[in-house]
This record gives C-alpha cells, sequence and structure tokens, in this order.
C-alpha cells in the first residue's frame, strides 16, 4: 500500500540527494549538517520501506535503477499535491524490445534498464532471456517488433557492422513507416557519437535519438531519461546532453575530399566493404579497367549486379572516384535513403529523385519552375534534368544508383522510372545534352517486374556480374594480411566459404589478429559459436519470412546432387547469394551454408 512506503521528511532528504542528485554519503551529511552514519541509517530504513534487502555499496547501482523510478513517481507525486510520497503507477504501459549483444559491459546495461522499466510497470523483450530454446526466434523476434512501442537499441563498435543488426533496423524503421511505431532509441555503449557507422546503418539512424554510453555511472541517468521519455515528462526538453535528436550532422566513416558521402562507409575489418584507400581490396580483372574505360564514354550506362556483400558499392565507388579524377560531377544515391512514402505513386518519387540529385549538386530546388501537372510526371522529370539540373554544370555527370532493388517492390513506379532511364540512355546517341550523363545502376535482385524490352535499361550498356574470388585472388588477400598460406590452406578455406569475398575476408582478419586457427575456423563456422554466426542468421532470418523460400532451401541442401527448382525461386536464391546456378539448376554456393541451413531448416521443420 502506498502509506507502507510513504517516507519520512529526514528519510526522503537522503533517499533524493543519493539518488536524483548522486550525491555521496558524506556530502549528504555536510549538506544536511548531521551525521554520515545518520544518513547511512536513514538509508537504511528506505531501502526497508522499498522491500530491498542486503543493503551494500557492491549492489547499490542496481538498486538506484530501481529507486530513481520511484524517486520519479515522489516527484510527480509531490508536484501534484505538495508532498513527498509515492505516485500512482503510470496507466500508459509501453512494450519494450530492447536490441543488445549478450557481453559485457552491454548486457549488464540492457539487464539493469529491463529491472528500471520492469519496475515501472512496462512489459520488456530481451531475446536472450525471452526466447525458449527449440522456439522459431526469427518468428518470435518478428512478433515482438510488431507490437513493440519502443526498439532501445544498445549499439557497441563490435555490432554497428552486424549485418543481423542492420536487417533488424531497417525491419524497425519499415513497420515504423507503416505503422508509427516502434520509436528508435539508441544508446552507444563505449561508443562514441563521432565513430563511424556503415553507410547503411547511418543511413537508418538518421534522425533517430542517440545517447552515449561511456562507464557504469551514466546508467542511472540514461535510465531515468527513458523513463521520463515514456512518460511524456522529457520529449520537448531531450538536447545535446541528453539524446541527441537528429544526429545527421555527426561524421561518415568515410567521405569524398569535398565532403560528400561514398556509397558505403566501410571500415577495413571485414564487417563493412571496402575504403576506396584500403590495401586490402582486390581488383577481378578486367571489371574494374572495363568500368573505367566504359565511365568516359558519352551516355554511358554501366549496371553492375551480385548478390549482397560481394562487392557491388565497392566497385561503385571506386568507379565514381575514378570519374571525379576526371573532373567529372558524380552523385551517389541510395534508395534505401528513402522513406516508405517516396514510394507513394510515381510524381512523389520523381520529384524526391529530381530533388535529391539536386541537393547533392548544390543547385537550388527549383521544382516548382519546371513542374506542369499538364505534362505528367515523366516529361516533367525528363525536363527538370535537360532543362536545369544538366544544362548548370559545365562538365559530365556520373549518377550512380545504389539499392535499385528497392524499387523493384513497387512495380508501378519501376515500369516508368526504368522506362525513363533507358530514354535518357537512348537520347544520348542524339543529344549533347544527354551525352552529359553516365549512368551506375546497381543492384542483386533478379529483375520480375513486366519491362518491355525496348523500355528497359536492364538490356543495355555494359553489365558487370561480379564473379567470387578465385583461389589465386584468395592468396593474394592472405598475403596482404601477411598470413604464411599455401595452396593447400586456400583449398581448404575455398572447400567450406567458396570465394565469397566477405566469407574469405572475414576468415583471413581474425586469422591475422590471431582470433581462431584455421583448424578452428572449420571445425566453427556453421555453428553459432562460428565467426559467420551473424550473417548465417541473417540470411535464416530472410528465408523464414518466405516459407516458400525456405522450403526450397531446405530442398537444396538436404542432397548432394543439384536440385531443379521453380525459375523465379531459384533466382530469388540466387539473388540472396545463397545457390550458384547450373543451367536450371541449383546447388548451394558453399558447404558452409549446406550444413548450416541442413540442420536450422531441417529442425525448423
Amino acid at each position: 500500500m502506498a502509506h507502507d512506503r510513504e517516507l519520512s521528511p529526514e528519510q526522503e532528504e537522503v533517499f533524493l540527494l543519493r539518488f536524483a542528485e548522486d550525491k555521496e554519503y558524506d556530502e549528504i551529511a555536510q549538506l544536511l549538517q548531521t551525521s554520515e552514519g545518520a544518513c547511512l541509517k536513514r538509508m537504511g530504513q528506505v531501502y526497508n520501506k522499498f522491500g530491498i534487502d542486503g543493503f551494500t555499496r557492491g549492489k547499490e547501482n542496481r538498486l538506484r535503477i530501481y529507486l530513481l523510478n520511484q524517486a520519479q513517481r515522489l516527484g510527480e507525486e509531490a508536484a501534484s499535491n505538495g508532498r513527498g510520497g509515492v505516485a500512482k503507477p503510470n496507466s500508459q504501459k509501453r512494450n519494450i524490445f530492447i536490441s543488445y549483444r549478450s557481453q559485457e559491459p552491454d548486457l549488464r546495461l540492457a539487464q539493469q534498464l529491463s529491472e528500471a522499466l520492469k519496475a515501472a510497470g512496462h512489459q520488456v523483450f530481451m531475446a536472450q532471456e525471452s526466447i525458449r530454446q527449440g522456439e522459431n526466434w526469427p518468428q518470435r523476434i518478428d512478433t515482438e517488433l510488431k507490437q513493440c512501442d519502443y526498439f532501445v537499441l544498445l549499439l557497441c563498435p563490435q555490432s554497428a557492422f552486424s549485418d543481423m543488426l542492420i536487417e533488424e533496423v531497417q525491419h524497425v524503421k519499415e513497420l515504423r513507416a507503416a505503422h508509427n511505431k516502434p520509436a528508435i532509441l539508441t544508446i552507444r555503449v563505449d561508443f562514441p557519437l563521432d565513430s563511424p557507422l556503415s553507410y547503411d546503418l547511418r543511413s537508418h539512424l538518421q534522425g533517430v535519438p542517440q545517447r552515449e554510453w561511456r562507464r557504469d555511472s551514466d546508467t542511472p541517468a540514461i535510465v531515468q531519461e527513458i523513463l521520463n521519455l515514456l512518460t511524456g515528462t522529457q520529449e520537448k526538453q531531450i538536447n545535446s546532453s541528453s539524446f541527441i535528436l537528429d544526429p545527421s550532422h555527426l561524421p561518415v566513416a568515410w567521405e569524398t575530399p569535398d565532403g560528400r558521402p561514398l556509397p558505403v562507409a566501410g571500415p577495413e575489418v571485414p564487417e563493412g566493404q571496402v575504403d576506396l584507400a584500403s590495401f586490402f581490396y582486390i581488383e577481378r580483372p578486367p571489371i574494374e579497367s572495363r568500368c573505367y574505360e566504359m565511365i568516359l564514354q558519352p551516355g554511358a550506362l554501366i549496371r553492375i549486379k551480385a548478390p549482397r556483400q560481394m562487392g557491388k558499392t565497392s566497385l561503385m565507388a571506386r568507379i565514381m572516384n575514378y570519374g571525379a579524377n576526371q573532373g567529372y560531377k558524380t552523385v551517389s544515391l541510395s534508395f534505401q535513403l528513402a522513406e516508405r512514402s517516396v514510394f507513394s505513386n510515381l510524381e512523389q518519387f520523381l520529384k524526391w529523385f529530381c530533388a535529391y540529385v539536386g541537393l547533392e549538386l548544390q543547385l537550388p530546388n527549383k521544382l516548382s519552375d519546371y513542374w506542369d501537372d499538364i505534362f505528367g510526371s515523366k516529361v516533367n522529370c525528363k525536363a527538370y534534368f535537360e532543362k536545369y539540373l544538366l544544362a548548370e554544370i559545365d562538365r559530365p555527370l556520373v549518377l550512380g544508383l545504389d539499392e535499385v532493388d528497392r524499387i523493384f517492390q513497387h512495380p508501378e513506379i519501376a515500369d516508368d522510372f526504368f522506362g525513363l532511364l533507358r530514354t535518357w540512355h537512348e537520347d544520348s546517341k542524339k543529344r549533347d545534352i544527354w551525352k552529359k550523363l553516365r549512368l551506375l545502376v546497381v543492384h542483386s535482385t533478379e529483375v520480375y517486374i513486366p519491362l518491355d524490352i525496348n523500355q528497359s535499361p536492364f538490356n543495355v550498356g555494359l553489365p558487370i556480374e561480379l564473379p567470387e574470388f578465385s583461389s589465386q585472388q584468395v592468396l593474394e588477400l592472405a598475403q596482404r594480411y601477411k598470413l604464411n598460406c599455401n595452396a593447400d590452406h586456400v583449398e581448404e578455406l575455398m572447400n567450406a566459404v567458396g570465394g565469397h569475398p566477405y566469407l574469405v575476408r572475414v576468415a583471413l582478419y581474425h586469422i591475422a589478429r590471431g582470433d581462431i586457427s584455421l583448424d578452428k575456423l572449420m571445425q566453427t563456422a556453421p555453428t553459432e559459436a562460428g565467426l559467420y554466426s551473424d550473417h548465417l542468421r541473417r540470411h535464416l532470418w530472410n528465408l523464414q519470412q518466405h516459407p516458400e523460400l525456405a522450403a526450397a532451401m531446405l530442398e537444396v541442401v538436404s542432397t548432394t546432387n543439384p536440385v531443379r527448382l521453380q525459375a523465379e525461386i531459384a533466382f530469388q536464391l540466387h539473388s540472396m547469394g545463397l545457390v550458384h546456378l547450373q543451367g536450371n539448376d541449383v546447388k548451394p554456393r558453399c558447404d558452409l551454408y549446406r550444413r548450416y541451413f541442413r540442420e536450422r531448416l531441417g529442425s525448423s521443420g
């Protein structure tokens, strides 16, 4: 009952000074003009009133969180009736999803935050604690994300380039766009706000409140801020001393010399893509040289297609950098940056497209001057480029379109947009203004929209499909990591992961650091304890969102012989990077996928 927990004025003074103002007991004693022993005694009485036993300094950080919640209630009660006491519990309970890495200090912070939220009456989901063994975890996580009100992301350096985390945050952003929830809060755990993020994650977190945690003493203040946010008492008071509401001004991991972000922002570690200046970028001749030659041609169109993590955007960055070195203007546009509302109709999409390119060219937005409803959005878009954007620049423009796959999801837009690109390419053969435009189109998914063969940009220009690394290229990369490898070592590694650039880089990076031996890597690779667990879980997540793909993949990995699948299913699995096509048949891309998905998909069935 409330009166059982009502504090005396003396107890409340010590309580609030200790936990709301973070004072030490000697300071409290001096402020209250009493002894330190008296303060400790009053604090012990407070613990007893709240039913907390075993008062020790060692437990104070955990208990602080619980009592801070009580302090908030006391403050609310005091504001309403002019005296101390425990306020009525918040009637609006929230569902909170905490995303964290189950290692210290992330785990400790997640648990302390969970305790405080539960003490305030909220529902909390933490995957490692809430999912039972044998439960379908992708389905459970999807269910919890759909019903949560807040998604609290504990972001640390080790997870900042995580495949699974990027997938999770992207899913949360899509849910928020569709249902206006969950709200996202990011806490950077021992990870300064000016530290780089991958380009994908940075774009997903643009405009998301971020807060930095440096040490355990930061925990109570962060917990209190979140509690205040949940009760609506601090939404308008957030400033630079707490959650940064718009972190878009924070540094990008890698930028061009004039400050524009590259298509990707990858560090040397293998979780990201390869930086322009990296010693570890492996060329795949003659692809790079052919692209460099093509981009110099008036009206050039280059199409780069490969599954995820094969190096598409790393190649795109190099082509654009080559163009920039020739004095060309360059604009990188990733369609991952577009909000869901951008794809609501063709006119909205084309206006966004025109405005974005103009913004990157540092030209004023003049859409209202060139947009006339009489002509329709395609004619207006063409006129905006022809009469304004291209006319205003005195040199060729290399326009790189990354993550084009997002447009495939909107056939009503895709048909007209890609037809427009094809028209521009054809116009470059006869009109000087369009010779200035050089197009790079990057995607991973097969095109299953019914495009007219005469209007599609996917059957003209220079097609580039990135291959896997050869054994010689893997050996060269190993030597750059200063590993004492021979052909037998390379063969053993490639028997497991093929020549998949990302999987090879992960292995070589960790072997070079001394984190693991090649033998140990081979033993643990297809397990949850292996280096590839995050990568494999992301693929499992995607497969289990589409049961027909999961069933097809199980069929493929359950035999050593190539399997004949329905054409569209086969191409979708190929686009995900999970299988190789052999004529009309498919087989697993590598033994790692065969072993992992045979067990995971088999047991879930």
